[in-house]
């Protein structure tokens, strides 16, 4: 056989490997997982929401005191989205991107949302409804920007309190609580 044949006959035989390989590695990869749940170090999912303890925080561009501050933030009760964990210190990401360190005892597991901080300045507003349905009842006009505790998410609805006001907000509306997350606070 030529050499010219034999190189023909390689190259055909790995292109047909190729080929008779790519359906189950597609199939494979089909089947896995849309997404995992990823726990960190505390033994906590990550991510997952949390909100600030104390009026006044030092959020810190690495994960110890010794770092310099990046952020300082003076609202407790602010939800905060914890993305990376390093002994006792948590990687948080605000409602507007910015990310830093931030102590554990610091954080409490208190679950509370933004409404819309997406709108702020936009002069939108969201309503808070009497009940879980679009056509309900409003019990409150809150402005994006305002935050509240939330009591339960049932994956499309929060039941939130605002100032002394219980009422039910979409889920879309308010950033502390996943697409189709569903908790009890």
């Amino acid at each position: 056989m030529s050499g010219f044949a034999s190189l023909r006959l390689a190259l055909s035989a790995a292109i047909l490997g190729v080929l008779l390989c790519a359906p189950q590695a597609f199939a494979q990869s089909a089947a896995a997982p849309a997404q995992t749940i990823t726990f960190g170090p505390s033994g906590l999912p990550l991510p997952r929401f949390v909100s600030l303890k104390p009026a006044r925080v030092n959020s810190r561009v690495g994960p110890g005191a010794n770092y310099s501050v990046n952020w300082m933030y003076l609202k407790a009760g602010l939800p905060m989205e914890v993305i990376q964990e390093f002994d006792t210190w948590r990687r948080v990401r605000d409602a507007d991107g910015s990310e830093g360190w931030i102590n554990q005892s610091l954080l409490s597991g208190r679950r509370t949302a933004i409404v819309a901080p997406w709108q702020r300045g936009k002069g939108g507003q969201v309503n808070l409804l009497d009940e879980p349905d679009k056509d309900a009842g409003v019990i409150a006009i809150i402005e994006p920007g305002v935050i509240g505790s939330i009591k339960k998410c049932d994956g499309q609805w929060c039941e939130m309190i605002f100032d002394g006001h219980t009422g039910w907000m979409a889920q879309s509306q308010v950033w502390g609580a996943y697409p189709g997350e569903k908790f009890k606070n």
